[in-house]
């Protein structure tokens, strides 16, 4: 069984106490900018095991009386449909997911922000209009040339003042992005300009989980983050103004520490002082002290690094221009030692590729049996290790067959004479319904479907990329994909294969 490195509960009771106190501290507003994900933070449950993916939103809910949330957008992420890889739509229809999630948590969401906005961006004002037309409030906010370094700028009516004011209600003002580069830390700072000018108490904090500040600068987990924002250009750094202050070492990044001049150009304008003598002071983060297993948690941040890896170059592979994300990550892995055959399932799934001279899949299943699949004229390298797996988990003999091909046949012929695919092979969607129609009359069948569940959290390699449909499936049953950078075939049209 897989080890917990990570205590929740622990987590939980000393973020909501230190929020709070935050606060306190400034006497009236509060703007939390919230980094990485508020749920569905698989990234954080994948390197720290035992941190629930929806533990900030849960520690959230402690505070909902006091919380308003607020939504930011880059609105040039909305013209290239950036999208949210870990469950595969663009960040504009994750805004409405989020939303959606939010209200069913009682958590009360005040506004959106459309950030970097241009006239010129047609997709972001048609977003605008869509949000609006469902009832939701939008605020424009606008590039401002020089920043951040131009902080004369930046601090003035044609800086943060050109940003269309934010109507809030309540003192804690939660403002999270569907992604990492939304402007989330801008929209903070706007909105402390506007409200001393306006007369009204506010303070600024920062909630990001990653890089954990009190562990060491190359620690497995600050790595495994760095790797994970390699496409943004974001570099763990020991934070100068904490070591010169403090004469402690704090980890932070770089783009904290490059904002950290303006945030105390801004306090200082407008309060007299600045409340904080580093960027790592500005954070709220307690995370680093509820790891109870270190040596847990770094190997599994190191295999998430090896996962990271295989994805910027499948990414490359497919055409979509990431920068060297590939390389940086190669550096990272060259750091720690790292080899991608340290991903049990690598070695596994090529070895089967080897030996049977077409594409070939492998399972790491929890209690840390390694289950293959191979391509055959009825299932596809996915589908068989599918089916092999859910027969292991169940104790099913390997010789028998949960589909025959009496079942399978049929579907096959469904697909490529009536549907015209050009793969006659069942995808592991066309696997789950045909083993659930067999379920309902074939005990063997059921055990096996009752399987399902324990394949959260498994780890999964490829030799192909996988089809779309595929990818989607793991997706859903919680599973960690990665893949070798080659497609099944030499067609050039890949999508829905």
């Amino acid at each position: 069984m897989k080890k917990t490195g990570f205590d929740s509960a622990k987590y939980l009771s000393m973020q909501s106490d230190y929020i709070a106190k935050r606060i306190k501290q400034f006497g009236g507003k509060l703007y939390l900018e919230f980094g990485g994900k508020l749920f569905d933070d698989f990234h954080a449950s994948r390197v720290l095991p035992g941190f629930a993916p929806d533990n900030k939103i849960v520690m959230l809910q402690t505070l909902k009386d006091k919380a308003e949330i607020v939504i930011v957008i880059n609105s040039k992420d909305i013209a290239k449909n950036k999208l949210r890889a870990d469950l595969g739509i663009t960040y504009d229809e994750d805004v409405l997911r989020l939303i959606d999630i939010f209200r069913s948590k009682d958590l009360y969401v005040g506004s959106v922000v459309l950030s970097q906005f241009t006239e010129e961006n047609m997709p972001a004002k048609a977003f605008q209009t869509r949000l609006e037309r469902l009832g939701l409030k939008v605020y424009r906010h606008y590039h401002i040339d020089g920043y951040p370094h131009n902080i004369p700028l930046i601090v003035s009516d044609d800086g943060y003042g050109k940003n269309e004011y934010i109507e809030t209600s309540r003192e804690l003002i939660v403002i999270t992005a569907p992604g990492p580069g939304s402007g989330k830390m801008a929209t903070c700072l706007s909105q402390l300009y506007h409200d001393y000018k306006r007369g009204i108490k506010a303070g600024y904090a920062k909630y990001e989980t990653f890089p954990i500040w009190n562990l060491p600068l190359n620690h497995p987990v600050n790595m495994a983050y760095e790797a994970a924002t390699a496409d943004l250009n974001d570099v763990n750094m020991i934070d100068p103004y904490h070591l010169a202050e403090y004469n402690k070492v704090a980890v932070n990044y770089n783009r904290d520490i490059e904002i950290f001049p303006v945030l105390n150009a801004l306090f200082e304008k407008l309060m007299g002082h600045s409340p904080y003598k580093s960027p790592t002071d500005m954070g709220v983060n307690m995370a680093g002290y509820a790891i109870c297993d270190d040596e847990v948690c770094s190997e599994a941040s190191k295999q998430e690094i090896i996962r990271r890896y295989f994805s910027a170059l499948v990414s490359k592979r497919k055409g979509v221009d990431r920068g060297d994300e590939a390389g940086k990550i190669s550096l990272i892995m060259d750091k720690l030692n790292l080899k991608v055959e340290d991903r049990v399932t690598v070695p596994a799934a090529n070895a089967v590729k080897e030996r049977t001279g077409g594409p070939a899949a492998a399972i790491e299943l929890n209690d840390g049996r390694i289950i293959t699949g191979k391509t055959s004229d009825l299932f596809g390298c996915s589908s068989a290790m599918l089916l092999n797996a859910l027969k292991a988990l169940a104790n099913i003999d390997d010789d028998i067959k949960l589909l025959s091909p009496v079942v399978v046949e049929p579907i096959q012929k469904l697909k490529t004479t009536v549907l015209g695919s050009r793969n006659p092979r069942l995808h592991t969607d066309e696997v789950l319904i045909a083993l659930s129609i067999s379920a309902a009359t074939n005990d063997t069948a059921k055990k096996a479907m009752d399987q399902l569940e324990k394949l959260k959290g498994c780890q999964v390699h490829t030799t192909v990329i996988l089809s779309p449909v595929d990818e989607t499936v793991f997706r859903k049953l919680g599973v960690d994909v990665t893949s070798e950078p080659i497609y099944s075939t030499k067609q050039l049209y890949h999508k829905g294969k």
